[in-house]
């Protein structure tokens, strides 16, 4: 089987979502940590609660997934006795070691790995009762990351008035392999998608758990950043995660299209052929034996094979693409909140193509690839200014027409969307060429701004900073309290409406309309087309990286 092209793919394993709020800048406080002992339904935990903020971290919300449980959805783990200690974290889901990624911006030390890693961690505010609930999935492809990352700290929107929740999630192979063998197995006969099962287990788990820490499991906002975002859309439109949540943020989405399980569509060779090659490819004669391999054999050898992550459409968990689910209002009905950052592709140049060497070669194979659309493609990334127009399609074709159909789409479900433009930058990231790089959010978001990555570019320590950060978790946790993000001494942040409205973070929050425009139904009509034609697939084939795009069909552009 011919495996779809990785070159650009590869660069993504690096990279990676009662209480009142109180609305008040996120400071540290000094003071002396305390044992703090809950006793919920799973079980009793101990924790630390320290200046105010109670953690629990590393408490398993699914059963060890190892030997026979491989490849298999989540099973609820038994109840366990006496007091569980939950002042470390659990160990990170395998992964593969990727040459080269301790020197990426995004490295972190994952310290151990286990399959036995279905955990999450919860930060709470002392005495909180009823409180809001925000659930953190990390990004890093599918791949790659953890719930420890330090940048990922619940404390700070803990002080909101905020319960905090971070997941593990099963990743790689190990996470998302679809095989007939498997489908066989499967009461409904679908395969893939275990990483997602999991999401949605933690998702059970905290509405049967969450109130003994405090926090309100009929107020549940999911969240995430890049794949974690990824994984908040196709839990929107999972039939069996409709009603776990209440909210849905999602940072750096990207509506990419899927493999099915069983059929090639839309450019895709099938989830199951895609698992058969794997199988080939790790010299195993049977399930079994790829059962027994050891688990970082397995995730390392898959990957040097070039096995693709996808989520698989199945018919079951994941009904139908995702802009198709969009597109008939199946979504669930939900508030969101969805923005991108205006230098996504400069930390992720690995998905650019290599560059024309003239601006007559881009323009040329621009007209070749995009037609009769080729003259508004051309104005908007024009061939005078290859580089930046190389990284601002891309962009716009990932990240800002996701992050924009989020907000139209659930408009037209009558339901609030807030979007958003991450438009800061700040020196040490600004001299590196990475203005408001992929993921360069999520420090604001969660107060983390001293506590990034080792290789991230370092935030200055400075007013100007905190305070934008305090205004950005303070937006966060307000929508996830009611549904309207506000920040002390802010701007509103207006619904995207009639008016298109967004807002943008730069050195302050600032308000404005019609964020996309033409951009979003030049790459509106991309995809219908693609779609229509149903054997293209929509990522980042984009500019000079696109394929011919098939004649303009009924219903679109």
């Amino acid at each position: 089987m011919a495996v779809p092209n990785i070159r650009h793919f590869v660069s993504l394993l690096l990279a990676f979502g009662g209480a009142a709020l109180v609305l008040q800048p996120a400071m540290a406080l000094a003071g002396p940590a305390a044992e703090t002992v809950v006793e919920a339904p799973a079980g009793t935990v101990e924790g630390v609660t320290e200046n105010g903020i109670a953690s629990f971290k590393g408490i398993p919300y699914a059963a060890p997934p190892t030997g026979d449980l491989r490849w298999q959805p989540p099973v609820e783990p038994a109840r366990w006795d006496g007091v569980r200690d939950a002042s470390e974290f659990g160990p990170a889901c395998y992964q593969p070691t990727v040459p080269g990624a301790a020197n990426s911006i995004y490295h972190e030390e994952l310290g151990p790995m286990s399959e036995d890693c279905l955990s999450l961690n919860i930060w709470a505010p002392e005495h909180a009762s009823n409180a809001p609930v925000l659930v953190w999935i990390h990004g890093g492809a599918l791949v790659s990351g953890a719930s420890s990352f330090d940048m990922y700290d619940g404390s700070r929107l803990a002080r909101q008035g905020v319960v905090v929740v971070s997941i593990n999630y099963r990743l790689g192979a190990l996470g998302f392999l679809a095989h007939p063998g498997l489908s066989a197995e499967s009461p409904q006969g679908i395969s893939g998608n275990y990483g997602l099962m999991d999401q949605i287990a933690a998702l059970r788990w905290i509405e049967s758990n969450i109130s003994a820490f405090g926090g309100n499991p009929q107020n549940v906002t999911i969240a995430g950043e890049s794949a974690g975002a990824l994984s908040v859309m196709w839990l929107m439109t999972a039939p069996p995660a409709r009603g776990l949540f209440d909210k849905a943020i999602m940072q750096s989405a990207y509506m990419i299209s899927s493999p099915a399980l069983k059929e090639a569509e839309h450019g895709h060779v099938s989830a199951e052929a895609m698992g058969t090659w794997l199988q080939e490819q790790l010299d195993a004669p049977d399930l079994a034996a790829m059962r027994e391999m050891a688990p970082g054999e397995l995730v390392n050898r898959a990957a040097r094979a070039g096995y693709l992550i996808w989520s698989t459409v199945d018919g079951k968990l994941i009904p139908n693409q995702i802009a198709e689910t969009f597109d008939r209002g199946e979504q669930a009905p939900v508030p969101v909140l969805a923005g991108f950052n205006s230098g996504e592709i400069r930390s992720l140049r690995r998905l650019l193509p290599p560059a024309p060497a003239t601006s007559s070669g881009y323009e040329a194979k621009i007209r070749e690839a995009y037609g009769d659309l080729a003259e508004v493609f051309l104005a908007l990334y024009p061939a005078d200014t290859i580089d930046e127009s190389m990284l601002a399609a891309t962009r716009d074709a990932l990240y800002g027409w996701t992050a924009e159909r989020l907000a139209r789409k659930q408009t037209l479900l009558g339901q609030d969307g807030f979007l958003y433009l991450f438009d800061h930058g700040y020196p040490e990231a600004d001299k590196a060429g990475l203005h408001a790089f992929h993921a360069s959010e999520i420090p604001y978001v969660f107060g983390t701004i001293h506590e990034t990555a080792p290789n991230w570019p370092k935030i200055p320590r400075n007013a100007q900073e905190r305070a934008l950060s305090d205004a950005m978790l303070q937006y966060w946790a307000t929508f996830a309290r009611d549904g309207q993000p506000r920040a002390h001494g802010q701007p509103d942040w207006p619904a995207y409406g009639a008016q298109a409205a967004f807002m943008v973070f730069d050195e302050t929050p600032q308000t404005g309309t019609r964020l996309m425009g033409t951009r979003y139904a030049l790459n509106e009509a991309v995809v219908c087309r693609r779609r229509a034609a149903g054997d293209q697939p929509w990522h980042w084939d984009v500019g000079i990286a696109s394929p011919p795009l098939p004649p303009r069909a009924e219903g679109c552009q």
